[in-house]
This record gives C-alpha cells, structure tokens and sequence, in this order.
C-alpha cells in the first residue's frame, strides 16, 4: 500500500526520526561474529537524545559480537515502507560506571529492568554515525539525515 502524501522534507523526516526514537520501545539489532556470521536480534532500546541504549545479555551473541567487533552495529526502526536505519559504534556500560538515573529511564521506558536478572546484562551505548530514513521511492533521494556523526541541515546533499 502507497501513501499519496508527498515526500517529507529533511527537517520533516529528521523531526520525525527524532520523535520515532523517543516514542519506539524497540529495534533490531544487527551485528557479525569475528568470522563475519551476522546476527540479528530484537531488542528493547531507550533514545536518551544523542544515542541508543540497549542491554542484552553478557554471554549472548549480540553483545559478544559487539565486544568484539569495537561496537560496528546497524538497527532498523518501524516497517519497510516507513523505516529508519541507523549504523553506529556501541560502547559499553560497565555496571561500576552504570548510571543509576539511565537503567531507571530504561527500565521505565521499556517496561523491563536488566538489573533485576538472575543473568548478568550488558548496557551499550550506541552512537549513530549515519541515519537514514524514507518511505517509499519518493524519499530514497535524500534518505541520508545523519553522516559522520552529523544530522544534515536542508542545504547539505
């Protein structure tokens, strides 16, 4: 299904990535294996207005793989006519640095509280390098808001 509505400008589609990260509960997240297995998992995240917060499991894939890989991470937001991509470089949260007030805004967020499992869970910190967001075809042309760490401004290409 098409939506008739023209294409949104940068600053609609940037305005609209910002709203979609602070409302969205979750994202999935892509990452490879030192061998270059990709993995892709579901996960809960919290946008605290510069970067993505997930948590995930010490021993799982996901954050083995971004132990290993210096943090080298994509996800994708919403559906594929209405999706946001966001490459970045993940930092861990040890637990003796862990801020008190972060994993509470991300247990209130997502509704669930890593600190509270039998199973020791890692915090990353994601730092977006590139976003892209579009709809459908009208909006592959300038689909990039973000590069090198920068959000585009309306007369940047």
């Amino acid at each position: 299904m098409t939506d008739a509505a023209a294409a949104r400008t940068r600053e609609e589609r940037i305005r609209d990535t910002h709203q979609r990260l602070a409302d969205d509960v979750d994202t999935w997240v892509s990452t490879a294996s030192e061998a270059g297995t990709p993995y892709l998992v579901p996960l809960s995240f919290l946008w605290d207005g510069t970067s993505v917060v997930i948590s995930t499991v010490r021993t799982s894939p996901t954050s083995r793989n971004l132990l290993a890989s210096g943090g080298q991470v994509r996800l994708a937001f919403g559906a594929t006519r209405d999706v946001i991509l966001v490459e970045g470089v993940a930092e861990p949260i040890e637990g003796d640095v862990l801020d008190e007030e972060l994993a509470a805004a991300f247990a209130a967020k997502t509704g669930f509280d890593p600190r509270e499992e039998n199973e020791p869970y890692q915090y990353f910190r994601i730092r977006p390098r590139r976003v892209q967001a579009w709809r459908e075809v009208d909006e592959l042309a300038g689909r990039t808001l973000m590069k090198d760490g920068e959000w585009l401004t309306a007369e940047a290409t």
